[in-house]
Formats: C-alpha cells, structure tokens, sequence
C-alpha cells in the first residue's frame, strides 16, 4: 500500500485529457479499458479508506459526549495528507497507461483453460 501512496503522491491530482488510442493498445476496446481502470480504482479506494479508517481508529478515544472530543494535530494531519492523493480513478489511469497493472480478459481465461 506504501508503494501506491509513494508513487500517487507525484500524480497531478488534476484529470487532464487523454488520448483515446492510448486506452485501446493493451485490450483492443476502450470500454474494456474503463472497466480495468474502473475496478483497479476501486481496490484503490477500498484499500486507502481501510488503511485512513485504521489510522484515525488509534486516536479515537471513548468520550460520553460528542462536545469533549478534541482535534487531535496528527489526526488532521493524517487526514490532510490523504486528501492531497489524487482521487483513485486518477491513480488507476496512471497505472493503466503505464502499464502496471496486470489484468486478464474472461474470454482469455477461457482459452487457457480450454488448452
């Protein structure tokens, strides 16, 4: 997860315009594309919600009323940092177009197992 972090961090968290062939090169269909990028943003989020879940859990202290809780500096700086990432469809493109996802297609699942 540390490796996504790192490498999100140097992302503009800016959608910008792409060029559509670059989407089709690897699986022949730009829809089949969106939906690689689709579900690898979705890990993404998952994964990064769990781990900020888990970070602000430490700091979570049993109060009886809602107006004893305190801001904690480090808990708004956690939560600072990530809201700087870029959103995670942004990150899922980057890793597309770079080819550092690996993805199969159902129908080429069916051909090795057919072999």
């Amino acid at each position: 997860m540390d490796d996504i972090k790192s490498r999100a961090q140097g992302l503009n968290p800016n959608a910008e315009a792409r060029r559509l062939e670059d989407f089709i090169e690897d699986s022949g269909n730009v829809y089949e594309a969106l939906t690689i990028i689709g579900k690898r943003a979705n890990q993404i989020n998952v994964n990064l919600r769990k781990e900020l879940l888990a970070k602000l859990e430490e700091f979570a202290a049993i109060n009886d009323s809602i107006e004893e809780i305190e801001e904690n500096k480090e808990q708004v700086e956690i939560s600072k940092f990530y809201e700087r990432l870029p959103n995670p469809a942004l990150i899922a493109t980057s890793e597309y177009l770079n080819d550092e996802l690996s993805f199969y297609l159902p129908e080429d699942r069916k051909e090795e197992e057919e072999d």
